[in-house]
């Protein structure tokens, strides 16, 4: 059975590229570390300052988990940032963690800290949700 077409190129990435790249990746790090200090600088004033009533503080308190919750979605992306920057020195970048054929050049523009083919993204979006939907949900308003 002859096997299904690629929607990525096939090549490797030129040093022009990589040098692109790798310039991205680095300006995204460093406006997520900027961010973090800024986060961590407001959240000492935060700290300082006393609500007037619940109302405040309840705003406030939502405000903190938000940010957390930001916060942690922020720390995924840099721990990926810094392998693909990793990758790149090493000599390995561009290459999918899965399958080893080569991430394309426009998929690695778009999310340049992608470590999988687009094939191998997809099959794994595919496998996730066939696991959503088999998982079954309780509901806790039913009396059965």
């Amino acid at each position: 059975m002859a096997k299904a077409p690629r929607s990525e190129e096939q090549e490797p990435l030129t040093p022009k590229q990589l040098a692109e790249l790798k310039t991205i990746l680095t300006q995204r790090k460093r406006k997520i570390v900027e961010a973090e200090e800024q986060l961590l600088e407001a959240d000492r004033e935060e700290g300082a300052l006393r609500h007037a009533d619940e109302v405040d503080l309840a705003s406030a308190e939502w405000d903190v988990t938000v940010e957390h919750r930001m916060r942690g979605r922020d720390v995924a992306l840099l721990k990926k940032i810094s392998k693909a920057l990793a990758l790149i020195e090493e000599g390995a970048y561009g290459e999918c963690e899965n399958c080893g054929n080569y991430i394309g050049y426009k998929r690695l523009l778009a999310r340049p800290e992608a470590s999988l083919c687009i094939e191998c993204k997809e099959e794994q979006e595919r496998v996730e949700k066939s696991f959503m939907k088999e998982q079954p949900i309780d509901n806790p308003f039913s009396f059965e």
